[in-house]
């Protein structure tokens, strides 16, 4: 590998495998922090980003996949700021922050000041048609319900289904929090890990005894409903516009495109080498592995098969997304929100829809508004599978019943995301835990991305950035060899 000499100072040579959100953060920080690195990023695929696909339509501007990202974790902004991009982030729509929910047929809005988790205001929560008397008593009854007792010895995870149904009882979980969380983690909240997904709820009970008094203590501040909506933003042109700003900093010749990596090994005097198949071996001081963990798992499986089987524990769901595109005339709804959740016991074909040119300007023609809808998940496999007709069908007839969508979209997609959300089931974070600690033992490797520590666009980020300036930090004990 690179050796320093009294004219040259030894550069550090780095491979970064992924190049989503994750893989791109981290290879722009290892510029950021040493402009001296050399830095390869491998994509298996044609194109950079992971899962994030922008496309212009007709005048419609089309997310394949996530289409903001949330602002009160700071390391996206961060990095838009440092790309340049900051000045092309566009503000959610003040008039309509707001998310509503599907009882019995019709739309109704989540109660205001109700988080993921928990209400801070009474009045809202006594009128609001979404929850019987009983439920709402209930819900409101949280103040007095006592703290769980948690034990400095054992682990005190929880589901969230089980958290939220102690603290809120049945009937708010249900009609509240289950669509909310699926909405967001497309996850079965039975084995949702309550302490990986949100853990400021457990801390919260653990501090002020209720999450009522504390929401109102300002334990989650932004968290509640309309607040929390204006913390999304998105870029103007879409998240693509990200990934190709972030890409634009990186040197030329950096990033080998449609190069999977087939397999990693250690090299016995330090280093990897990475094998691109047809018998290519890259030689490197450092490797950050930012790909699911599946994929990580069988990169690794060679050289440290305790590591794999611990990375295979992470199960994945996947989910379909419909795009549908309508004249405004052929909705009688007022689109007075977001968008709406469907919890699981309304017994629909769809998880969610998402009002995205109410959301963000610039997203749909005048006179045209955009409508994604969500199919999947943990709970509904099947329907990532089913055919784009039965698909349309489906969306066609759950819009039609509850926002009065009449005749067929002018315009139509549909996404498909096979396995790409990991699963934070209970005791993820003692498994993350573990396989950190065997990533320690294998100096020069890194992971990053969405399976480990938080699975939104800030989060990636993040685990990218911390990957390498975990890398820099290590300059001395892994170059030179």
């Amino acid at each position: 590998m690179t050796s320093a000499t009294p004219d040259q100072p030894a550069r550090l040579r780095v491979a970064v495998v992924g190049g989503g959100f994750a893989g791109l953060a981290a290879a722009h920080r290892l510029r950021e922090l040493d402009p001296a690195t050399e830095v390869t990023l491998f994509e298996a695929g044609d194109t950079l980003g992971g899962v994030v696909r922008t496309e212009r339509s007709d005048g419609y501007l089309l997310e394949h996949s996530a289409d903001s990202f949330i602002t009160n974790v700071p390391w996206a902004l961060d990095l838009c700021r440092r790309v340049g991009l900051a000045d092309e982030l566009l503000p959610t729509n003040e008039a309509y922050r707001r998310a509503l929910v599907v009882r019995k047929g019709k739309l109704y809005p989540v109660p205001e000041g109700f988080t993921l988790l928990a209400g801070s205001r009474v009045w809202p929560i006594l009128t609001t048609p979404v929850l019987s008397l009983k439920g709402k008593l209930r819900l409101l009854g949280e103040w007095f319900v006592p703290a769980r007792r948690y034990s400095a010895d054992e682990s005190n995870d929880e589901s969230l289904a089980s958290f939220a149904r102690r603290r809120l009882g049945r009937e708010a979980f249900e009609r509240l929090v289950q669509p909310l969380v699926a909405g967001i983690y497309t996850a079965d909240a039975e084995k949702l890990s309550i302490e990986a997904a949100l853990p400021q709820f457990p801390e919260i009970e653990r501090t002020h005894r209720s999450l009522i008094r504390g929401l109102r203590r300002g334990a989650a501040a932004g968290q509640a409903s309309g607040a929390r909506y204006s913390l999304f933003v998105a870029p103007r042109d879409g998240l693509a516009s990200l990934v190709e700003a972030i890409a634009r900093r990186l040197p030329a010749g950096c990033v080998a495109l449609n190069a999977p990596v087939e397999r990693l090994a250690a090299r016995p005097g330090g280093g990897w080498m990475v094998s691109l198949g047809r018998d290519e071996l890259r030689e490197f001081d450092t490797v950050i592995v930012a790909v699911p963990a599946p994929t990580a798992a069988r990169l690794l499986e060679g050289i440290a098969a305790e590591l794999a089987a611990e990375l295979r524990q992470i199960p994945y769901a996947g989910s379909a997304i419909a795009l549908a595109g309508y004249r405004c005339e052929q909705i009688t709804h007022p689109l007075d929100g977001f968008g709406f959740v469907v919890p699981e016991i309304e017994g629909r074909e769809i998880l969610a829809a998402s009002f995205t040119s109410v959301k963000f300007a610039g997203r749909a023609p005048r006179g045209r508004v955009l409508v994604r809808v969500f199919f999947g998940g943990a709970r509904r496999p099947d329907q990532v599978e089913l055919g784009d007709e039965e698909l349309r069908r489906i969306a066609g007839r759950e819009l039609g019943e509850l926002l009065g969508a009449r005749g067929e979209p002018e315009l139509f997609r549909v996404c498909r995301w096979r396995a790409s959300m990991p699963q934070y089931h209970i005791g993820h974070l003692a498994l993350v835990e573990r396989i950190e600690s065997r990533v320690a033992q294998l100096p020069g490797l890194e992971l990053a991305g969405n399976a480990y520590r938080g699975v939104g666009i800030p989060h990636c980020i993040q685990s990218g950035e911390q990957a390498a300036e975990r890398v820099v930090g290590q300059k001395s004990l892994v170059i030179g060899h």
